[in-house]
């Protein structure tokens, strides 16, 4: 029988809606059970596609014993981390303070007032590896709570002081200047690994981030050094198993430091952010294998993750269907065996897909099989006809494999990232089907996210919106898309929107006495501790992802209030550039953008003709661009401005101070180099 979570919308709590474990949704309802019961809370957090989530489900939450275990003597709260972000962050914080490390799933005991006494992450169901086994921990937490109520009681509340008393770095206040952006291109330095790109070793995630502050780095200062980084690390994870080499899309991360074997998981937001860096690789550099893969990157999201609706999903599984087995395990959609190959392709294209893709009869993943990889350059052009066509022959075999899980649930912040993503990719490249995409979900989180005082919620599913609140990644990420529908569509909607949401930001989620962010509103449910994290991690910050959007608010607008808020949360990036660039790539990029500008560029003239794509491929990181037909006020850029001797002009402004405009796109590009 369905218990409580049959009602949500999350796919990751639906996947536990027939668990025999009596579970709750997070609510004050389930910690008043609790304290009318005189139990503790068994908190466990994870998300659809994590791996680890469905061992320990399959292993323990399935279990007919186990379950009756937790019944019996804890109330059971299953949260998914993608809905709840704030929930995740602050019980994560306190994870990993008292272990050192965290990660998915996360299990938390907490008392009935919410307060963590107990951590850890996945249990297994017997001992293992010197880990105790699940119900081993059941039984010692249910001693220590009946036995020690006092003493448990005590750490709760310690836990709690010592959280509250945790004091982040807010910087000066004041904005990076050239000598913290210096020392931050030289910590990444530092961290790069020049025999395979990337920084650190392994697990190596993508740092599409950094690569976008290395591109802006070399925009303002033409530094090589920072363009080589990005375009070498981008090169290799494109040539890697990291990247879907038939369909196109980055896997979450790679177990090795060569790139080669994935965790199998696609993300929308790594699809996103890796859509945009190649793109903006593309303007800077021409690179053909950067506008190839921003191309079928974009195509991946729209054709494996857009919805019915018109929004992108959330994620594609790691694990699927193994058809020799029947079991469900990781990987098994994307790798290959010399035997398979040979059964699509006959033995000669069979050979040339070994070669060409880096399959070996050893394998390079498990059981003999390969992960794809792209490891030498392009193939001579008379094999060029050949290959796409055992590209084409693979890529119809694979589909019909069973496919990996998609978890359907829309997050805003996520869609704005495709958004931006695809309206930019659509212009560059002359694509408007991607244009239309990015409309496309943009309409549909205005239609149904957005309430009629422009608060967004957080998730929706199947049309149906979720409950809970939108955060400051929710609302920066959002109106970042909205600002690159109105550069790239000249349409002023998309501005006014995201004024819409930028002024509740600036309401609802900055301290006004240190210039500060926080990750929820001032009115949103108070936790044990406010969540406040300016650091660039899978995806921007909301911290610095709004200090962005408020800057290219500002330069459209000429809205002071946000200018001088944007520059206020750089003081972050000011006081950690420096020291952990790696974690703060997108604060960076906003740094330099600030640094470099205000330019405005208006546009009068066809939106999306010559001038207005000349000046969407400006490199210049300060720049934002508004684009309208003569006598247009869509946009406050366009105000006043008309044609020249009867011909589209453009505009451009930097730092409040304006040059005689132009009709020539070749001008109007070196004015944005």
């Amino acid at each position: 029988m369905p218990n409580r979570l049959a009602q949500e919308t999350s796919p990751y709590l639906l996947q536990h809606a027939d668990n025999p474990v009596d579970w709750w949704p997070w609510s004050a309802e389930a910690f008043q059970e609790a304290r009318e019961r005189g139990v503790p809370v068994l908190l466990s957090v994870g998300y659809s596609s994590c791996h680890w989530c469905h061992v320990m489900a399959h292993e323990s939450f399935e279990d007919e014993a186990t379950a009756a275990l937790m019944n019996e003597k804890f109330v059971n709260i299953k949260v998914d981390r993608e809905e709840r972000p704030d929930v995740d962050a602050v019980y994560m914080e306190a994870v990993q303070a008292a272990t050192g490390q965290g990660g998915w799933p996360m299990t938390v005991f907490l008392t009935a007032d919410a307060e963590p006494f107990y951590f850890g992450t996945y249990f297994p169901p017997e001992p293992r590896h010197g880990m105790p086994s699940f119900p081993q921990i059941l039984d010692g937490v249910h001693r220590a709570w009946t036995d020690r109520r006092g003493e448990v009681a005590e750490v709760a509340g310690k836990i709690v002081r010592d959280l509250g008393e945790r004091q982040l770095t807010h910087g000066t206040g004041e904005k990076p200047g050239e000598d913290e952006l210096a020392q931050a291109l030289l910590g990444l330095t530092r961290d790069y690994d020049a025999t395979h790109g990337g920084f650190g070793g392994a697990p190596k995630f993508p740092p599409s981030m950094a690569v976008e502050f290395l591109l802006r780095h070399y925009a303002r200062t033409g530094a090589e050094g920072a363009l080589q980084m990005a375009a070498d690390t981008c090169e290799r994870m494109a040539r890697g198993g990291i990247y879907d080499q038939l369909g196109g899309g980055f896997a979450r991360y790679s177990v090795d430091r060569e790139w080669v074997v994935p965790h199998f998981e696609k993300m929308l937001y790594d699809n996103a952010l890796l859509c945009r860096a190649y793109a903006h690789l593309w303007r800077a550099t021409g690179s053909d294998l950067a506008r190839r893969v921003a191309l079928e990157t974009a195509d991946f999201m729209v054709r494996e993750l857009r919805t019915n609706e018109g929004g992108f999903a959330s994620a594609l599984d790691a694990d699927s269907e193994d058809p020799a087995t029947g079991k469900h395990v990781e990987g098994a959609y994307y790798v290959w065996t010399p035997e398979q190959l040979r059964e699509v392709l006959g033995e000669a294209d069979a050979d040339l897909a070994m070669a060409c893709y880096g399959v070996t009869e050893e394998g390079t993943f498990e059981e003999g099989a390969s992960v794809l990889q792209l490891p030498v350059a392009e193939a001579p052009l008379a094999e060029a006809s050949r290959l796409a066509s055992v590209r084409e022959r693979l890529l119809a075999a694979r589909a019909e494999r069973p496919a990996p899980g998609r978890d359907d649930k829309v997050v805003a912040a996520w869609n704005g990232l495709a958004i931006a993503a695809l309206a930019e990719a659509g212009a560059y490249f002359d694509r408007p089907d991607l244009v239309t995409a990015a409309v496309g979900a943009g309409d549909l989180l205005v239609r149904l996210h957005m309430d009629d005082r422009a608060r967004l919620a957080r998730t929706s599913k199947d049309g149906r919106v979720g409950a809970n609140a939108g955060v400051l990644e929710d609302y920066a990420d959002v109106a970042e898309g909205f600002l690159a529908l109105a550069s790239v569509t000249g349409e002023g909607v998309w501005l006014e929107f995201a004024g819409f949401l930028l002024d509740h930001v600036l309401a609802q989620f900055v301290d006004e006495e240190s210039g500060a962010l926080y990750d929820t509103a001032a009115d949103a449910e108070r936790l044990i501790r406010r969540p406040q994290d300016p650091t660039d991690n899978a995806a921007p910050s909301g911290w610095t992802a709004a200090a962005g959007a408020l800057l290219s608010y500002a330069a459209q607008t000429g809205a002071s209030p946000h200018r001088t808020a944007a520059e206020r949360a750089l003081g972050v990036v000011k006081a950690l550039g420096p020291r952990v660039p790696r974690f703060i790539g997108h604060g960076l990029a906003v740094a330099e953008a600030a640094l470099d500008g205000p330019r405005e560029v208006a546009v009068v003239g066809e939106v999306l003709g010559d001038l207005h794509r000349t000046a969407l491929l400006g490199t210049a990181p300060g720049a934002v661009v508004a684009a309208g037909p003569p006598g247009s006020d869509e946009l406050p850029l366009l105000a006043g401005r008309g044609l020249v001797d009867g011909r589209p002009a453009a505009y451009v402004c930097r730092g409040f101070v304006c040059d005689a405009p132009t009709t020539d796109a070749s001008a109007l590009a070196g004015m944005l180099a």
